[in-house]
């Protein structure tokens, strides 16, 4: 099936447009506003340090468990809220999808790309807190990207499902934070992957935000490889861009008349 991917270039302008508005109303109609991207991770750093890292004594692998934690959260923070912004799009816009034609992707896609800046956000924190705790990135930081792209594949692919099914069927809109919070349990934040027995791992790597988050705090705190783990997450996070792709473009014709 034919996805016009070149309209997405073609309507690049409208995309930057949708960006610039979505970061707008983020920041600028909120008393904190740049300061939300630090606010809802580091808070819950600070009660995943306590109930886990003091009270529950979850190994940390050697760090620090604040800095263990809150590295995990920086790309679990983007994604979750790239994800929840993303599947919710085109219901939100739909006075728009109504009147004039342009490549649909761009709604959702729109948010995934504006959450980068509160990434970016989180992340300088996260650099801030390496240098107080001491921690020097490990010679891997360069792979980090790689981490981030696939955050972001993992978003747009998940995003893409639930906003088609969201218009199809609006209980989708209350399935997303439990199907979130699950999502955040089951993703190695509050423990390292290694507290998973063996036998489960290939399984564990299903969840595509193992690979990424085990790769981030690889690549910056330079702790346990995510090795296999990430194959797994890399072959699943293509699998659900992919067929994200061709459902959202199979369903496409009918998001003005349903919405």
């Amino acid at each position: 099936m034919h996805l016009e991917l070149r309209d997405l270039w073609h309507y690049r302008d409208l995309l930057y447009f949708l960006v610039w508005r979505d970061l707008k109303v983020r920041y600028k109609q909120t008393v904190l506003g740049a300061a939300w991207a630090v606010i809802q991770p580091f808070f819950t750093m600070v009660v995943f340090s306590v109930f886990f890292g003091r009270l529950g004594r979850i190994p940390s692998e050697g760090m620090p468990y604040p800095i263990f934690a809150y590295a995990a959260l920086v790309p679990w923070t983007y994604f979750a809220n790239a994800l929840t912004q993303a599947s919710n799009s085109l219901v939100d816009q739909q006075h728009v999808i109504t009147k004039v034609y342009f490549p649909r992707l761009l709604v959702p896609l729109a948010p995934i790309v504006a959450g980068l800046a509160d990434f970016g956000i989180a992340f300088v924190v996260l650099l801030g807190m390496m240098l107080f705790y001491g921690v020097a990135p490990t010679v891997a930081i360069w792979t980090l990207p790689l981490f981030v792209l696939l955050a972001i594949a993992t978003a747009l692919g998940v995003g893409l499902w639930l906003s088609s099914l969201n218009v199809q069927y609006r209980d989708f809109r209350y399935t997303v934070p439990f199907l979130v919070q699950f999502w955040l349990f089951a993703t190695p934040i509050a423990y390292p992957a290694s507290l998973v027995p063996e036998r489960w791992r290939a399984l564990y790597g299903l969840n595509p935000m193992a690979g990424v988050v085990e790769g981030f705090r690889w690549a910056l705190l330079g702790q346990q490889a995510p090795g296999p783990l990430l194959l797994v997450s890399v072959i699943m996070v293509a699998a659900l861009l992919v067929g994200g792709l061709y459902y959202f473009r199979h369903m496409e014709e009918t998001f003005a008349d349903v919405v």
